[in-house]
Parts: C-alpha cells; structure tokens; sequence
C-alpha cells in the first residue's frame, strides 16, 4: 500500500508548469517544496502574487501556506520525489538547449539520497531522459542507476491562459525507468489528475509523445496558413472556407495565425533534431514550420497592400498594434511572433503603438528599449488598428471602432 505520507515531493521549477502542480499536490495534502533560482519569483509567491496569472488566488493562498517555497538547495535534500519542470528552450540555430535540463539535473543529482525517483515534465526529444539526463544524475550522486534510484518522464500539457481545461482534466501520461517506479508515479499523478492516467510502455515512448501532439497542430496550423495566403489571392475568405468544410464531422476546424508561445513553435526542433542527427530528413515538419516562421513576413506583407488600396499614408498614421501576447486572453509572451512584426515595422520607418491589456510594467519597458511605444491602456484616438491577438477587451473595442482595422485572419474587413 502506498500512502502519501512516504513521499516528499520537490518540484523543481516554479513557472507556467511548476506552480500549477506544486499547487495541485499541495491541495491534495502532499508534503510539497517547491524551489526555483529566481529569488523574486519566489518571493512573490510567498506573498501570493502569481505575474502569470496560472492559479487561482486561492490555490496560490493553500500553496504558500502548505508547502515550502524556497531557493535554498538545503531546504530540498529531504525529498524523496523530484519533479523537474524547467523551460527547454532552443539556440539561436534552433537546436535543442538543454542547458536549464542539464543544471537542473546536476542539481537534484547533488541532493538525491537512495531510493529517489526524479521524474521529468519539460519537453525533449526521445532519449534525453535516458542518454543525457540519468548519467548526470548517476554522476553527481555516485548512485546506482535502477538500483538505487530510478527515473520517469510525465509530459506536461498544461496550457497557458486555458482556465477551463486545467491540469487535473488533461489525461497525465506517465512513465519510468522500471516497474515499481511506474507504480509510484502512477498513485502520485492519479491522486491530483481527475481525468486518470496512461501508462506509457517506456519513457522514450512518453517523450515522443509529447513532441507528436504540439508537432501534429503545428503542421495542420501551417496547412490553414498556407490555404490563407492561396484564399486570400484569390479573394476568397478563408473562414467562410473553414466555417463550410468543418460541416463535416472528421474535418479539423483550425483558422490561420501566428504560431508563437514556448511549445508549438519550439516543440517540433526538438524531434527535428533528433530525426536528422538519426539520419532521417523529417521533410513535413520542416516544410510545416518553414511555413508558420514566414507567416509574419506574409501577414506584412499584405499589410502594406492593405494600405495602398485603401490609400493609407503611413509616413503620417500611427499604427495600433492591438495584442502582443501569442495567443488570446493569456499574458504569455514567450517567443511571440507580434514582436517581430513590430520590429520589422519599426525598421521601416512607421509609427508603432502597441495595446495589449495583458502587458505588464518589465515588458513595456523593455520595449521602450526597443524604441517601440506600449501600454496596457488605450488612452488616445486609434488611427488604423492592426489586429493580432484576439483578446477579449480588443474585440469589444474593435465592435464600436469606425476606423481602418487590419485583420490579416478576417480579410482586411473595414469597418
């Protein structure tokens, strides 16, 4: 019988997926640490203030009070159970950077004591577990591997600014280095996820799984995208497209945009990578995010003709960029592709304001770095509006707006 009593749980990481499962198990009366590196991080969440909006003030209240949140390695050398959820970025190349996964991993290996299991939720590529993270941790704590401790991979799939399909009604997948591990990790995730678990058949397995699922949407989005820019040419509105083909049932209705955010469009270099480094030339998925990288070049492009037919001086009219998180009524800015089309209107020489409500005082400054005015309020008259994330209050401003709006997924309607 397993009992929550023999298990103190660290999460290692404390952002968009560390919080909302520090706070899960924590809510499920798990003795939880929660660590992080960045001191002001943690700090605001001992003071229950979350800048990423991922959990209730409630949640966050339970989580402060009930588990322990720290920077301190010391404060973590009790846990028999550690949960890394660190970012797994890419390089300038778009090569995999795994350097917060190797530091993380030589961190737990410092402190974990015999009969430890490290479980891994950031997203890598099959064999990383396996061939990069379990020797660094077999390294740093002269353990034995399988005998000693043993390893998991749990896919997160939490999706950022979602507040209906949060991280107990997501399917856990789960996995481990040997069958008894498996056992443990199943009775942990099982105790916090509502919608079950799946027990994958290996830990290779689970990590291809995860890849698949944000590289499957990544190659149907850089179809639609790629079926806009043919529709658009031909004048024909992708959406009443859309809104026709998804009267059947097998059809998936996805509609054209920017593909942004920390997965979907960093997701699939991992396996990329891995693919040709294996021999294999993954020509779908390169060809599907040739095509979502180039989406901006092809919305400004189409910017600039908008315009033109319209007669629009831009030397004179200050362009509203409304929205600059990656997607709607979230405050995620990670590798947001409206950035870039900030800076390439910039460079041309327009006047760029940006309106997102979502922005907070670090973002706006850094952009005024940038030479690119921002705000979190509207506060003077939108002479052309160009739309780009759908947020709830840019919408209710666009329904009583008698200007110009460029909206490169509706066909440039004017209102």
């Amino acid at each position: 019988m397993l009992n929550k009593e023999d298990f103190k749980i660290c999460i290692v990481g404390l952002g968009y997926v560390g919080l909302p499962l520090a706070a899960r198990f924590s809510l499920k009366g798990f003795n939880v640490v929660g660590f992080d590196t960045n001191k002001e991080r943690v700090d605001q969440l001992i003071n229950n203030i979350d800048i990423n909006d991922d959990i209730s003030i409630e949640n966050l209240e339970i989580l402060s009070k009930n588990a322990k949140l720290t920077t301190y390695i010391d404060d973590i050398k009790e846990s028999n159970i550690f949960i890394v959820t660190v970012p797994t970025p890419i390089n300038e190349d778009k090569t995999p950077n795994l350097v917060p996964l190797i530091s993380a991993s030589e961190l737990v290996g410092s402190v974990i004591k015999k009969n430890s299991i490290v479980i891994y939720e950031s997203t890598v590529y099959p064999g990383v577990t396996d061939d990069i993270c379990t020797p660094i941790l077999e390294e740093k704590s002269k353990l034995i591997f399988n005998e000693e401790f043993s390893t998991g991979y749990s896919p997160e799939r939490i999706v950022p600014g979602d507040k209906v399909n949060t991280i107990e009604k997501i399917k856990k997948i789960v996995s481990a280095s040997n069958e008894t591990s498996l056992n443990i990790i199943s009775f942990l995730y099982s105790a916090i996820i509502d919608a079950g678990i799946h027990q994958a058949s290996s830990i290779k397995v689970a990590e291809a799984a995860k890849v698949t699922e944000n590289i499957q949407r990544d190659v149907n989005i850089a179809l639609i995208n790629e079926m806009h820019q043919l529709y658009t040419s031909l004048d024909i509105s992708t959406l009443d497209v859309i809104e026709a083909a998804s009267t059947k049932w097998n059809f998936m209705k996805l509609t054209p945009g920017l593909v942004g955010g920390h997965c979907i469009s960093i997701d699939p270099y991992y396996l990329m990578h891995k693919s040709e480094v294996s021999g294999y030339v993954p020509n779908i998925m390169r060809s599907a995010r040739k095509i979502n990288d180039e989406m901006g070049n092809w919305v400004l492009e189409n910017f600039i003709k908008f315009t033109k037919e319209n007669s629009i001086d831009l030397k004179t009219t200050e362009i509203t960029i409304m929205g600059y998180t990656f997607k709607e009524n979230c405050s995620d800015i990670r590798n947001t592709k409206v950035h870039d089309l900030a800076i390439s209107l910039r460079d041309q020489g327009f006047k760029v304001m940006i309106w997102d409500p979502y922005l907070d005082s670090k973002t706006i400054n850094n952009l005024k770095h940038k030479n690119i005015s921002s705000s979190n309020q509207l506060t003077k008259n939108v002479e052309l509006a160009f739309v780009c994330v759908y947020h709830k209050e840019i919408l209710n401003f666009l329904d009583l707006y008698n200007g110009f709006i460029y909206d490169f997924r509706k066909l440039n309607k004017i209102s």
